[in-house]
């Protein structure tokens, strides 16, 4: 890809991965459980998953004007299944960008009321899923799930980079992720867990 954009491209394949890592740290069993008990206004994860899978198909058909054959939604509905959908749909959606040229990318088209270039778009799109995949770790943790990395440390690879705390990804790609939920589960080992709190203050 020769586009000034291609960081774009290269950005969003690592948020593929991210999303995915977030779901494969889930727990099948969790997958129902909402935020507040009897609120239903807070998302499971599974609605989570079914938010990402909707909403970017939505953004890339309408905004993107790229088209993932298929339907939008995996039809076994199971953390395996989505795990398995995004990855797929994703990658031709990545693939599909890869060869977009740049007057592609500076073009105006609608976002909602407005109209906006495809570039600020794939940063907001970007800052969206991130944003979601927040919310989703925030529910594993009420949940007590262990957090492998996503961005950098976490509570359960030793702390916070003042700490000196490794960044400990799940799985090293896509590949490595579905083979390994696949069996079951096959994350990097975890270190042991710290006693500190985990906090910036002195």
């Amino acid at each position: 890809m020769s586009s000034r954009y291609a960081f774009l491209v290269d950005t969003y394949a690592t948020e593929i991965l991210k999303v995915l890592s977030v779901w494969a740290m889930a727990a099948d069993g969790d997958l129902d459980v909402r935020p507040r008990a009897g609120d239903p206004r807070g998302r499971s994860l599974r609605e989570h998953m079914v938010h990402q899978c909707q909403s970017e198909n939505g953004w890339f058909v309408g905004m993107f004007a790229i088209a993932v054959p298929g339907d939008v939604l995996p039809t076994e509905v199971t953390r395996l299944g989505f795990l398995r959908h995004y990855a797929s749909t994703a990658e031709q959606r990545r693939q599909a960008l890869a060869a977009k040229d740049d007057a592609w990318w500076e073009e105006p088209v609608a976002f909602f009321e407005t109209k906006r270039s495809r570039t600020w778009i794939m940063v907001r799109r970007i800052a969206h899923s991130a944003h979601h995949r927040g919310q989703q770790s925030a529910l594993l943790r009420m949940l007590g799930g262990s957090l492998h990395s996503t961005y950098g440390p976490t509570a359960d690879t030793g702390g916070l980079a003042k700490d000196k705390a490794p960044v400990v990804y799940a799985y090293r790609d896509v590949a490595a992720l579905l083979a390994g939920e696949a069996v079951g589960g096959a994350k990097a080992a975890l270190p042991p867990p710290v006693s500190r709190p985990v906090t910036e203050r002195p």
